[in-house]
């Protein structure tokens, strides 16, 4: 008989540390992800593009010229020079970079100012219909190279080293010219239009999303899946461009893939928003398009959420 209530007693020991060591483990796990939600951006001492930056657009391939258009109006939709009276605007958007250079330096923050420079238009294919990473920035070396983007834009036809299987576009820097010895490093940005190769990667939520929850797609604010999915591209290489312009700007995560400005809040375009769902967004009567912004010329556009540095959160306009 005291043998078995010795047995119990030791049974109930070990179930109590049993009990101890789970708990300190589901602390411990509690704690980690505690620590990975609070690990936010960080600015690692490099510079940031400022001043008057010109951006300059490389066409390769074939476009219309409307096509041309709902790019060329969105750049030039990003300065606060050119107000845009409907609300939200795509100005007002582009101002949650300005805190980034506020952060740098409160005192004497630096500033940048975005407008339309050159287009060039490539409808020879001259470096064929399948490119290489070398070969983007090549194309991208066409473009200006003091104070300037160049983003070269490769039409629907154009298959790119990357592109669909692990990105929708890029953006990086590359050694200029040298002139008397001395070189500068300029900034690019690449982007494909995926309407005819991956839509439902590349142009989500314009079209039925390859993987993940599905939903209806939404209709585009310019009747182009395949630009208006580029615009929304661009709009987030264009911030890590800003802040991250040389790979050691602001970043969360490792250097060599970095969650940037925009990259950092995936699939975020307006309050509400979780996987498979945009968010809430504004509503074109006309047309039943779905758009969070106001460009020049009465464009619409939707632009993905950026991580504001001050609130430590993703921030969208509606």
């Amino acid at each position: 008989m005291a043998s078995l209530v010795y047995i119990n007693l030791l049974l109930q020991l070990l179930l109590l540390i049993s009990l101890f060591h789970f708990g300190l483990a589901a602390r411990r796990l509690a704690e980690s992800d505690e620590t990975q939600n609070t690990f936010l951006f960080q600015y690692h001492n490099g510079p940031l593009l400022t001043g008057q930056i010109q951006v300059n657009l490389i066409w390769y391939g074939k476009y219309k010229p409307s096509q041309r258009a709902i790019i060329s109006d969105f750049i030039t939709s990003l300065s606060t020079s050119k107000p845009t009276t409907a609300q939200p605007s795509v100005s007002k958007w582009w101002k949650t970079i300005e805190k980034y250079y506020r952060l740098v330096n409160s005192k004497k923050p630096s500033g940048l100012v975005l407008s339309l420079g050159s287009q060039t238009v490539d409808e020879s294919y001259y470096l064929g219909k399948s490119l290489s990473n070398k070969q983007i920035i090549e194309l991208a070396s066409k473009g200006g190279q003091k104070n300037a983007i160049n983003v070269v834009l490769t039409s629907a036809d154009v298959t790119v080293e990357g592109f669909c299987s692990s990105k929708c576009g890029t953006h990086g820097s590359s050694k200029s010219a040298s002139v008397k010895g001395k070189s500068d490093r300029f900034a690019y940005i690449w982007v494909g239009n995926s309407e005819t190769q991956c839509p439902g990667q590349c142009a989500w939520p314009f079209h039925q999303p390859i993987y993940g929850p599905q939903s209806s797609p939404l209709v585009a604010p310019n009747n182009d899946v395949g630009l208006d999915g580029m615009v929304i591209n661009l709009a987030s290489l264009l911030a890590g461009t800003a802040t991250n312009p040389f790979g050691n700007g602001y970043f969360q995560g490792p250097k060599e893939a970095p969650l940037e400005a925009a990259s950092a809040c995936p699939g975020v375009y307006g309050k509400g928003a979780y996987p498979g769902y945009a968010g809430d967004l504004l509503l074109d009567p006309a047309t039943g398009a779905s758009y969070n912004a106001n460009g020049v010329d009465g464009r619409k556009y939707l632009l993905p959420a950026l991580f504001d540095p001050s609130k430590k959160t993703c921030s969208t306009l509606v």
